[in-house]
């Protein structure tokens, strides 16, 4: 079988009024990750690897997220292209989008830049999408392809997220239309584990390592109050058997 730990928003910050609590968190994280008797088939971290950008966050991202297992990353809002090839990924400074993918015999896997420069919400550049398209054009029918990115391309229901989701999703919707062996899409941004469909696709949205988002109907102190800080941080498992039949588990880490 095909495993892949998805984990997102881990908001590096080195600010001390952070007291290192996103560090510590995605430290355990990894922790857990890396002590794993099984070898993964990839890790993916799908955005906001950063809290601020800078490049400090970056060089602590980097060495936080270090494992023996392949890892895939990809730009959230709270990202920045140059600062985050540079500083994270130790490739020259760019404001090109940053799109990677991990091709195996097995299945492909496919981490897209939706971060919008400046702004909160997603999308894909065109760049991205004739990218994408030429990947899937390359890929064997037969071969299951996951696509992941930061932000959601479809409403979960939390008007917070909602509102900055991925915007101008037809345009993905029908470039999927065309290629049936996509299996499913993987997401962050919502701090929050859901399960969902885009384009008659399965659309797996990771937990948040640094926090977790309040839904709607639950209780908040505050208009404001919308996340929770004292939940322990969270991964998803994605599994491909051997019939290529997707299932996902999510697990607290303590």
């Amino acid at each position: 079988m095909i495993v892949i730990a998805h984990l997102s928003d881990t908001h590096i910050d080195t600010r001390e009024e952070d007291d290192g609590r996103s560090i510590a968190r995605t430290r355990a994280v990894m922790t857990y990750l890396n002590r794993l008797p099984y070898d993964l088939d990839a890790i993916i971290a799908t955005g906001d690897i950063a809290d601020h950008a800078t490049p400090a966050e970056y060089e602590a991202a980097r060495k936080l997220l270090a494992t023996r297992h392949p890892l895939l990353t990809c730009p959230g809002n709270h990202d920045e292209r140059p600062a985050f090839r540079e500083h994270f990924l130790g490739e020259p400074a760019s404001r090109a989008p940053i799109n990677s993918a991990h091709i195996t015999d097995r299945f492909t896997l496919a981490l897209c830049d939706t971060s919008v420069p400046g702004e909160d919400h997603g999308r894909l550049a065109d760049e991205t999408l004739t990218w994408l398209s030429a990947l899937l054009a390359d890929t064997p029918a037969a071969h299951p392809v996951l696509i992941g990115f930061h932000h959601p391309p479809v409403p979960l229901n939390t008007p917070y997220v909602d509102d900055i989701r991925q915007h101008d999703e037809h345009r993905l919707a029908a470039l999927t239309s065309r290629h049936p062996n996509i299996t499913a899409f993987l997401a962050g941004h919502a701090h929050t584990p859901a399960a969902t469909t885009f384009a008659d696709r399965p659309l797996l949205v990771a937990p948040g390592v640094v926090s977790t988002l309040r839904l709607p109907w639950e209780p908040q102190s505050h208009p404001t109050h919308h996340v929770h800080h004292d939940l322990p941080p969270a991964v998803a498992f994605h599994i491909l058997d051997a019939t290529n039949r997707l299932t996902t588990h999510y697990r607290p880490v303590m």
